[in-house]
């Protein structure tokens, strides 16, 4: 357990956006970091600057003072004496919100008046600013406890200093909207005025600091506006794509489309004295698809003139290492060996699944679904700047604090020499969780000698991204007399670069859903051989296997002839945590309540006409309870409309309400777009999708009407971003089912005929 100390922080030791701040003001200041809940606040006084507050990460973090040790704080809030709250928002902001969110924590317990806080993307710094990234819809968890006792602290500290000032008890003072008030003499002060008396003051211990109860939320819960909603509609330069520095040259880089294919020759005389090209150069690999590979990068005078150059490009590639990945020899493969009993790598044996089978009534299905891209609407891209002893970068990135560590060993850079200013990002889904364009950028702007900005194209972005992997379930399950489920197994067929383990999110998990909740269970894997990279799409695993399983899952409760609904509310059983028992686990009774209210929601139980039917499916990732309901017409054509999908979930208290609706609704778009008509036909190491024109997402016209409720728990706040998607794709093939009897067992819809 980490002690309290009470250090003094240097002004010279912070980061140029704190100084800016503090220039001429009185500040309140708290200082936040990710740590776990024994972690400590530590006062410090700045001289002239006010009051910081500074949350630890253990003996061995300790404030920095003149005597040269450290300190890593992670994030901040400045009040002004004009009553200007400044709020420092850590995590990159993808679209998901966090940017809005995070500020929204501290200040509920700050009692702060919204309209005056301004909220400002943080530096990546890890000593400052610890863990800063964005992914696994981990943002508000990782967050939550920190940034409220640091918002609780300051208020605390605000009290005090006007209950000094007007000697009274500080329990006869209250506070909202940025106004401390003492009812009984009438007196009242803002949190300006306050500001520089409070920074003098002790500071509370964190742990005993009271916090509020939901009930006594007046800003968390709220629909807000985003904090760059109006700099996105005005067209101001927020994003990568947007960045320009002094004396910026444009660079296009082109890699062989079979990843692993080396330049054996390249017409790079012919490309530099092409108009606004000022150089064409080879760029060699580190040998890692995740940071630099290898291909021909050209510097020109304008990104038109890059690109156009690029098209003029006569590249012959040596691929006698490069990938020769088929899809198609894949889904053969997978047919053969889901035929077979032999050769199958046990992942869990629970119960005597044999036994248990024999005189049951059993059914049997297998699925397919395929890789896809992550195509966000920004295409890969970064400004680099190399000074020849340092470097400054301007990068749309999900994990700048991973950027930072993985800098200084392929560049020979010391971290305090690299610079990485965080752009907004244009989409993610977790392509961005990968720092390769940023490497690329950084080694091209080094070979070039200029600062650069490197921007790919659609199709490099198609080409040369980290695939969704796909993969392959042959199930098997028994029923008993009553339709109770009392076996179930899944050989589950999918895809490695060593043979010995599943490449990047092409695994799952011993207790997959629902190996817990059945008496016997066999989970069991074989692996086909694989070169392309893959890595996480939203909800990474969850969103391929929920369709597989809670489809299947459907298909058991029909043969059983019982309602779906009824089928998966047995399943769940008794209301209770399933191991391992935490508050971010599954959690049975949550499951069956997300399961109710979604179809209490639909009307499911409502009378429907010929070819129009309901679907219900359940999953649980990333710390969310997720039900969702869909309500699908199919004619004899197989034209699918949706007329409705209705989701309910369960993740804690709600930080944002619009935030949350629009991660709902972005991810059925995103899963309904992905289930209809994405996938990519991969044929000798190469990706055949390389546009848009050939990778049909979804079109506004086709956006179904979505309907999203939530249970707003007392369980800690978990994220919005990643959960809603996989319990949609089960959900639309289910309605088709109860629609037309078809049962889809192969994503996306297009390959067994369905149109919209």
């Amino acid at each position: 357990m980490s002690a309290v100390e009470t250090t003094v922080i240097a002004r010279d030791d912070y980061a140029s956006e704190i100084l800016r701040l503090a220039e001429g003001q009185s500040l309140a200041r708290i200082v936040q970091a990710k740590l776990s809940r024994r972690s400590f606040l530590k006062v410090t006084g700045v001289a002239g600057a006010g009051l910081v507050l500074a949350f630890h990460a253990g003996d061995k973090a300790v404030a920095q003072t003149a005597s040269g040790k450290s300190l890593a704080p992670n994030a901040f809030v400045n009040i002004a004496t004009d009553g200007t709250i400044t709020i420092m928002a850590k995590c990159p902001e993808i679209g998901q919100g966090v940017k809005t969110a995070l500020p929204m924590i501290l200040a509920e317990e700050l009692d702060a008046d919204w309209s005056h806080v301004h909220v400002a993307q943080a530096p990546v710094d890890a000593q400052l600013f610890g863990r800063q990234s964005a992914g696994g819809s981990r943002s508000i968890p990782t967050n939550w406890d920190t940034l409220r006792q640091a918002g609780a602290a300051a208020r605390a500290m605000l009290v005090s200093a006007a209950a000094q000032q007007w000697r009274v008890p500080e329990s006869e003072i209250t506070t909202a909207k940025s106004v401390v008030t003492h009812a009984a003499s009438g007196k009242s002060a803002t949190y300006g005025e306050l500001a520089a008396n409070a920074a003098a003051l002790p500071v509370p211990d964190p742990q005993t600091v009271k916090l509020k109860d939901r009930k006594d939320y007046t800003l968390l819960g709220r629909r807000i506006t985003g904090v760059d909603n109006r700099a996105i509609v005005m067209g101001e330069p927020l994003f990568g794509v947007d960045q320009v520095i002094p004396n910026m040259h444009y660079a296009a880089f082109e890699k062989c489309p079979a990843v692993g294919g080396k330049v054996k020759s390249a017409n790079l005389d012919e490309i530099k004295r092409l108009p606004g090209v000022t150089d064409a150069f080879v760029v060699e690999s580190t040998g890692k698809p995740t940071e630099v590979m290898p291909g021909v990068a050209i510097i020109a005078k304008s990104t038109w003139a890059a690109l156009s150059a690029k098209r003029r490009l006569k590249i012959e590639w040596d691929e006698s290492e490069a990938a020769k990945d088929s899809w198609s020899h894949s889904v053969a493969r997978a047919q053969e060996l889901a035929k077979q009993s032999q050769g199958r790598n046990e992942i869990t044996l629970i119960g005597k699944f044999d036994a248990a089978i024999a005189g049951a009534k059993t059914v049997e299905g297998f699925y397919t679904y395929p890789f896809i891209s992550h195509a966000p609407l920004e295409p890969q891209n970064t400004t680099a700047h190399w000074k020849g002893d340092s470097v400054e970068i301007w990068s749309p990135t999900q994990m700048p604090d991973v950027a930072m560590r993985m800098l200084p060993g392929i560049f020979n850079l010391p971290p305090e020499k690299i610079t990485i200013h965080q752009t907004r990002v244009g989409g993610g889904f977790g392509r961005r969780l990968m720092n390769d364009y940023m490497m690329e950028a950084v080694q091209i702007a080094k070979q070039a000698g200029v600062p650069i900005k490197l921007q790919w194209t659609r199709e490099d972005d198609m080409q040369h991204d980290f695939y969704r992997p796909g993969g392959f379930h042959a199930f098997k399950g028994a029923l008993d007399d009553d339709g109770k489920l009392v076996a179930f197994a899944d050989h589950f067929i999918t895809f490695s670069s060593d043979g010995q383990r599943p490449v990047s999110s092409a695994d799952i998990s011993p207790n997959e859903f629902p190996a817990q909740l059945v008496p016997n269970v066999k989970l069991t894997q074989s692996l086909l051989p694989w070169q392309i990279p893959t890595g996480p799409w939203r909800a990474p695993r969850s969103n391929s296997v929920a369709f597989a399983v809670q489809s299947f899952l459907h298909e058991l409760s029909a043969s059983a002839g019982i309602d779906h609904l009824q089928f998966l509310l047995d399943l769940m059983g008794e209301p209770r945590h399933l191991p391992p028992a935490t508050e971010f686990g599954l959690n049975t009774g949550r499951a069956a309540a997300v399961i109710e209210l979604a179809a209490e929601k639909a009307g499911w139980s409502k009378s429907l006409p010929p070819g129009r039917g309901m679907g219900l499916a359940f999953h649980f990732s990333h710390a969310g309870h997720f039900a969702e309901v869909a309500e699908v017409s199919v004619d004899a054509s197989r034209k699918l409309t949706i007329h409705k999908i209705t989701v309910a979930g369960d993740i804690g208290p709600i930080v944002n309400m619009s935030g949350a609706e629009n991660q709902v609704v972005g991810s059925v778009i995103d899963g309904f777009s992905t289930m209809l008509g994405l996938e990519l036909s991969i044929e000798n190491g190469r990706i055949q999708e390389t546009n848009l024109d050939r990778y049909p997402i979804l079109r506004i016209a086709h956006t179904p009407l979505v309907e999203a409720h939530f249970i707003q728990s007392d369980n800690p706040p978990t994220g919005a971003g990643e959960p809603a998607l996989p319990p949609l794709a089960p959900a639309i093939c289910n309605a088709i089912f109860a629609a037309s009897g078809h049962r889809v067992r192969t994503l996306p819809l297009k390959r067994e005929g369905f149109t919209v």
